[in-house]
């Protein structure tokens, strides 16, 4: 017997996600998506064709939807799930995902979130227990009414905001803000993101808007979703996104380079035919690189970049889950996505930075001089951004210590070219 679910997009059916007897799961998009030409694919990877895309062309972006590693261990234990099961798992998990779309039982239409039903503001005490509660019970999974999935190997809950305050949404709301609490077995993990995420919009990139507050003196990091927008009437409508790892069609197991995951070289050639604006897009991506390598996020891998679909056309994503890795011990200082044949900033020259340059189809000189305007300014700015965070409250020792690293970083970054 086969099990299928509705994939949603605005209001319509996109297609059908089926499993069969034998655990087989397919994707096929139904005929009056397929004849409408103005209606787009699911994703880079999943054209629109009549007939069904196998598990091993499919599997890749709707198992992109879920949790990952330790996350989605959790989730599978508390929902009694075989965590390799992503059919079973996008049932539970599948009313709110990343970009625009909503998974629903077949014959069943998502709720309508009832204009009469707000959701309950929680006050410092209730989100206080909420960010307890997440590391053991990610996602909220099993909690009645809730079926809500983000990818990614660190504990977040999507929410919404009511006057400002935090709150969880009501069925078939979409959430507008992401719910980050601090990683247990490193120190200060909402200061190191939030330091990070405000320094690169310092600089001019493009990133998610990320503000660190405290619930009874424990911190969190709030983040708006980048792929909601709120209409002059208020009503919040979802954009389609997908990372590099679901465009490229790579199992999200494999989002690592080391792992034949998502290149640089391989990103810089996707925007050139996915963008709306190649030129300008590409050039987002150095930046992204250059700046990661600057604080020192070694774990950037190919699903922390993801293209954007929107008013504007076909984006790269602001930037998010920027962290400075390096300041931990246990953690790897190897590049998740190589700068050319470069793992470390110990390796990093003028000579690799002209490969990287050459492989990403740009003139050197420019790449050089962007890499030392983006050092020198990361190293300007970093200490007075920790100071203004630090007087809200939070982890001034640390802060301190961050950004005394990216600043050393920064100095070294700048002597490479």
């Amino acid at each position: 017997m086969s099990r299928a679910l509705s994939v949603w997009w605005d209001g319509k059916v996109v297609g059908t996600l089926r499993i069969d007897k034998h655990g087989d799961m397919a994707f096929q998009y139904r005929a009056e998506w397929l004849a409408d030409s103005s209606l787009p694919s699911l994703s880079m990877s999943l054209p629109k064709k009549p007939e069904a895309s196998r598990r091993r062309e499919c599997r890749p972006f709707f198992g992109g939807l879920l949790p990952e590693e330790g996350q989605l261990e959790a989730v599978a234990r508390k929902l009694g799930i075989s965590k390799t099961n992503d059919f079973k798992l996008l049932e539970a998990l599948g009313g709110d995902v990343a970009g625009a779309l909503t998974l629903w039982p077949e014959g069943e239409r998502p709720p309508t979130p009832n204009a009469a039903v707000h959701p309950t503001p929680l006050d410092d005490e209730h989100l206080s227990a909420l960010l307890d509660a997440l590391p053991k019970r990610p996602l909220l999974a099993g909690e009645e009414g809730l079926r809500l999935s983000l990818a990614g190997a660190q504990s977040k809950l999507p929410v919404v905001l009511i006057e400002g305050k935090i709150a969880l949404p009501a069925p078939g709301q979409p959430t507008t803000h992401i719910l980050k609490p601090p990683i247990a077995d490193f120190r200060a993990t909402t200061e190191n993101e939030a330091l990070m995420m405000q320094l690169a919009a310092a600089l001019g990139l493009s990133v998610a808007e990320a503000q660190a507050h405290k619930a009874c003196r424990k911190p969190y990091l709030l983040v708006a979703r980048y792929d909601r927008q709120i209409e002059a009437t208020g009503d919040v409508r979802r954009l389609h996104q997908e990372d590099f790892c679901q465009a490229l069609g790579i199992p999200p197991e494999q989002k690592y380079q080391a792992e034949n995951g998502p290149s640089f070289k391989s990103g810089f050639e996707l925007l050139r035919r996915a963008a709306t604006r190649p030129a300008v897009e590409v050039l987002k991506l150095l930046d992204a690189a250059i700046f990661n390598v600057i604080i020192g996020n070694a774990d950037a891998h190919g699903k922390n970049f993801s293209l954007l679909y929107h008013g504007a056309g076909v984006t790269l994503a602001p930037l998010y889950d920027l962290v400075c890795t390096v300041a931990y011990e246990d953690l790897t200082h190897r590049f998740a996505m190589k700068i050319a044949k470069s793992r470390t900033l110990e390796e990093l020259d003028s000579r690799a930075w002209a490969d990287f340059a050459n492989s990403a189809g740009l003139a050197a000189p420019y790449v050089m001089r962007r890499v030392k305007a983006l050092a020198q300014s990361a190293q300007a700015v970093v200490a007075e951004i920790a100071a203004r965070l630090a007087e809200r409250g939070l982890d001034r020792g640390a802060l301190t210590e961050f950004a005394s690293l990216v600043a050393t970083r920064a100095a070294r970054v700048a002597k490479t070219v």
